[in-house]
């Protein structure tokens, strides 16, 4: 820091913000915007939640010049690095910071699916909870709509507040052309090539599940999001028409009356 005030203002501004972005283990922030920094209105109530706020706020702005020892530094330096988490959280549902978080998303920067299945989908990080200290980051996979732990140990630290838990869902709402296709492939457990028996009975009944939430959606005109669909609709079509023919069948069989008795 001592070497970097020699340079002058404009060289210093975003200095903070960028050295905490390229640190290690930071690399699912994006840089929040200066004028969002610096608007009281969007940092509303985190004064009560960050020690020594006024400090911190200072430091991440770059305006810090408060004299102090290394103990007090590296405290404020704490409270800054969690005042930056906790205003990321706002940041990112706002225009600005959705168009960053989705450049982020495109390249993946995020990590990717580790479910087969899925293909090496990319990854969003979420939180479980939007009050601090309460559970770390999670990566949210929108093509098998689970939730997974960070790979690396340095962002399995991260707090999931910072993220928030709405977030993840957001920005498929404000780009809705991002919502992948939905995967209804399974690994099926083989001896052989003969299924398991357990597994396979439950696979049945999971496949079973599915299909009729599937139905259901369509007779309430929802787009489930599966692919195969359009297939399911022509099958279902197809057996409708096959039972129609048996009524009617059954139908002249029985004298013109459906399920009726014949008596001899």
């Amino acid at each position: 820091m001592d070497d970097f005030n020699s340079e002058t203002d404009s060289d210093y501004t975003s200095y903070w913000r960028d050295w905490f972005i390229s640190s290690r283990g930071n690399e699912y922030f994006c840089e929040i915007d200066e004028d969002y920094l610096t608007d009281r209105f969007n940092l509303t109530g985190l004064n009560t939640e960050v020690q020594y706020y006024q400090y911190a706020l200072d430091l991440v702005t770059d305006v810090f010049d408060l004299d102090c020892d290394d103990d007090m530094r590296e405290t404020i330096e704490k409270s800054a690095r969690h005042l930056y988490g906790l205003v990321h959280a706002r940041y990112i549902v706002t225009t600005r910071g959705l168009g960053k978080m989705l450049d982020k998303y495109k390249k993946a920067d995020f990590g990717k699916c580790p479910r087969v299945m899925c293909k090496s989908h990319p990854l969003l990080p979420m939180g479980q909870s939007d009050n601090p200290n309460v559970k770390a980051v999670k990566l949210y996979c929108a093509r098998c709509e689970d939730i997974y732990n960070p790979k690396s140990s340095r962002h399995s630290a991260i707090d999931g507040a910072y993220f928030g838990t709405s977030f993840h869902n957001i920005i498929f709402q404000v780009y809705p052309a991002l919502i992948p296709t939905k995967s209804s492939e399974r690994y099926t457990p083989r001896i052989y090539g003969f299924k398991v028996h357990a597994p396979a009975t439950l696979i049945r009944w999971q496949d079973g599940e599915r299909d009729d939430m599937r139905k259901r959606l369509r007779k309430l005109e929802i787009e489930s999001g599966f692919k195969d669909d359009v297939e399911d609709v022509e099958a279902e079509d197809s057996e409708e028409e096959e039972e129609d023919e048996e009524v009617d069948m059954e139908a002249l069989e029985n004298g013109g009356v459906v399920g009726a008795d014949v008596k001899v």
